[in-house]
């Protein structure tokens, strides 16, 4: 018998069972450890919608500012707030030339202030009358049930201070 010499262009091509079985195995291994970041959207979603809310108001605070410091009434407080016209129908109290958090502080002021549909937050007065919480979702008891997951509107506290507004998304 000759000898006869393996042709490469006739050798087998492809994977053996146990090298597919194994690149299986990794894929699932690095799909239980790396899935739960990127699946896990929902939170990053509701932290970034306070990100969102929290830009309006500010936006919507500065045009209110404008507006009343064109029309003189930066003297506000909050024991005694001035009435900013924004529209015909629409007037909102201002502290300092800044809404003043009681005045605005209800579902159709705010959804009217900053063009939000109802169905999507719930308005909390937080401890005072110069604070209200916006915390995601409809029916939001309290504070405590919107559990961290909460925009705050603190009342400007003088001549030339913004309002504060803090978001609180550990637990969204």
């Amino acid at each position: 018998m000759k000898n006869q010499m393996k042709n490469p262009m006739n050798a087998q091509k492809g994977f053996t069972l146990i090298e597919l079985i194994i690149v299986i195995v990794i894929l699932g291994i690095l799909a239980v450890t790396a899935a739960p970041r990127f699946i896990d959207l929902q939170s990053d979603a509701k932290a970034s919608t306070l990100s969102g809310v929290k830009a309006a108001l500010q936006g919507s605070s500065q045009l209110v500012f404008a507006k009343a410091a064109i029309n003189g009434q930066l003297d506000g407080t909050a024991a005694a707030p001035e009435s900013v016209p924004l529209s015909a129908t629409v007037n909102v109290d201002t502290v300092f030339g800044y809404p003043d958090a009681q005045s605005v502080a209800s579902v159709a002021d705010v959804t009217d202030f900053l063009d939000l549909d109802a169905n999507d937050f719930t308005i909390l007065n937080a401890t005072a009358a110069e604070v209200f919480v916006i915390a995601l979702g409809s029916g939001v008891a309290d504070v405590a049930a919107a559990n961290n997951c909460y925009l705050q509107y603190t009342n400007s506290t003088g001549a030339n201070l913004s309002p504060t507004l803090l978001i609180v998304d550990t637990g969204c």
